[in-house]
């Protein structure tokens, strides 16, 4: 009896009701976490939701029934603003560029499909197809349809498309995302070019030299913009990569809040890698007290855990207005020298 009044009382407290008003699986299919919370969520999406409905009147206005649209400045704006769901699939295939290579190669996906598979590469997919999102309902065995096969179908169909790439970790969960949102395997598949080939290249290679590079160019703006933080990691001997990898591989994909990963993607896919260098360095400089309070390895790697939480990243329309503002300027011609030497020393590294 006493657990019953025990149950009743959680019910009928703030947290209980918010709990059950918000239920325990997000839009996306996502499993809230045991310690989620139910009362700060509701308080950021009562005023979300407002935003969010004002910005599908307009862009149902921009759009007006168009399966195709151009890139301008006031299309940028809107994509800033974010893009309304049932808009995203639309949106990001035609700023990507996917929607171009699609129909300039129709029946690429399925052919890549009915191809003889490597059967290493089918194998090593197979292996993290469980690993990817167990925490996801959509891709539960139990249910219907299970995105697995999609998932599977889309990331070998990519280690045929592009064997210098081929399959690794991580590609698992891009792909998964794609496919919660377009709910379609050949979108979802020139997502997977558009992101790998061109947005971020040698980002998934066997050598992940994109990756190194960038992981560099993000510590030399936190140099330059964030000297404190800087020191900080340079006393610890902290590399960036223990820190960010995750961040820049995973595009931040089980770092920040769902809601706000998707605000990322929608700049990503029509800025380009430009804006992993604003989140990253937002997050710094917004928490760069906490960051320099760190004395040891072990203290960087947990306070660097812990400024991916809380409301600073759960209010998305919020945070993606910061990372437009806290950062500053960040010319691609600043990026693309920084590249240019990171990349050499890199390079000079491996060698």
């Amino acid at each position: 009896m006493e657990e019953k009044d025990k149950a009743a009382a959680g019910l009928r407290s703030p947290e209980g009701k918010a709990r059950d008003r918000v239920g325990s699986t997000d839009p996306y299919g996502f499993q809230r976490p045991k310690h989620f919370d139910y009362e700060l969520y509701e308080e950021l999406m009562s005023e979300y939701l407002v935003v969010l409905t004002r910005r599908s009147i307009k862009w149902s206005k921009l759009l007006k029934g168009k399966s195709k649209v151009s890139r301008n400045v006031k299309l940028k704006r809107y994509v800033r603003k974010g893009i309304p769901n049932e808009h995203r699939a639309l949106i990001w295939m035609a700023t990507s560029g996917a929607q171009d290579q699609l129909e300039k190669n129709p029946g690429r996906y399925q052919s890549l499909l009915r191809a003889q598979h490597d059967p290493k590469l089918a194998e090593t997919i197979c292996t993290d197809l469980n690993r990817t999102f167990p925490d996801n309902v959509q891709f539960h065995k139990t249910s219907n349809p299970c995105l697995q096969k999609a998932l599977y179908n889309v990331l070998l169909a990519y280690g045929h498309h592009d064997p210098a790439v081929g399959y690794c970790q991580g590609m698992n969960f891009i792909a998964g995302y794609l496919l919660i949102i377009t709910k379609d395997e050949e979108k979802s598949f020139w997502l997977m070019d558009a992101l790998l080939g061109r947005i971020l290249p040698d980002y998934y290679t066997p050598a992940m030299l994109g990756l190194k590079t960038d992981q560099e160019v993000l510590g030399e703006l936190v140099r330059a913009k964030i000297p404190g933080v800087w020191r900080t990691m340079t006393d610890n001997s902290v590399m960036w990569t223990l820190v960010v990898s995750r961040w820049f591989i995973c595009l931040f994909i089980d770092v920040l809040p769902v809601e706000t990963v998707l605000r990322i993607w929608d700049c990503l896919f029509y800025e380009g890698s430009k804006i992993l260098f604003r989140v990253a360095l937002t997050l710094i400089q917004h928490n760069q007290a906490l960051i320099e309070k760190a004395r040891s390895l072990p203290d960087v790697c947990e306070n660097f855990k812990q400024i991916t939480q809380g409301p600073f990243v759960e209010d998305c329309q919020a945070f993606m207005k910061k990372i437009f503002i806290e950062p500053g300027s960040l010319s691609t011609a600043t990026l693309t020298k920084l590249r240019g030497t990171c990349r050499s020393r890199c390079v000079a590294e491996e060698s």
